[in-house]
This record gives structure tokens, C-alpha cells and sequence, in this order.
């Protein structure tokens, strides 16, 4: 294997490498984002109505016979 064949595939790795780190820099920085975004939606909800619509059965009739 000759010297410029060989610089040209280390190079060709060295930029796959970089694109790689890129795109996943990118996907880090969106998911940061979504767990900002969810954590505040967290902050704000309303517990008793997450809990509600987590259990629909629970709430919808009443036993009058007592």
C-alpha cells in the first residue's frame, strides 16, 4: 500500500468519524430538548387530573344502593 493511498483512507475515517460525532451531537441536543420541554410540562400539569385520566374507570358511576 503506497503513502498516498493510505493518507487518503485514514482521512476518508477521520471525516466519517467527524460526521458521525456531528449527527450525534445533534440527536443529543434534540433529546435534551424534549426532556426540557417535558420536565416543564410536568412542573405545570395538574397532578389530579393526570391521575384521572390515567384511571377512566375510576369516577364514572355511582352505586346508589347502598
Amino acid at each position: 500500500m503506497d503513502i498516498a493511498l493510505m493518507s487518503m483512507a485514514l482521512n476518508q475515517g477521520k471525516v466519517q468519524q467527524q460526521a458521525s460525532i456531528a449527527v450525534m451531537k445533534m440527536a443529543m441536543g434534540g433529546a435534551k430538548q424534549q426532556g426540557e420541554a417535558l420536565q416543564k410540562l410536568m412542573e405545570t400539569a395538574d397532578v389530579a387530573a393526570i391521575q384521572h385520566a390515567a384511571q377512566l374507570h375510576l369516577g364514572g358511576s355511582i352505586d346508589l344502593k347502598g
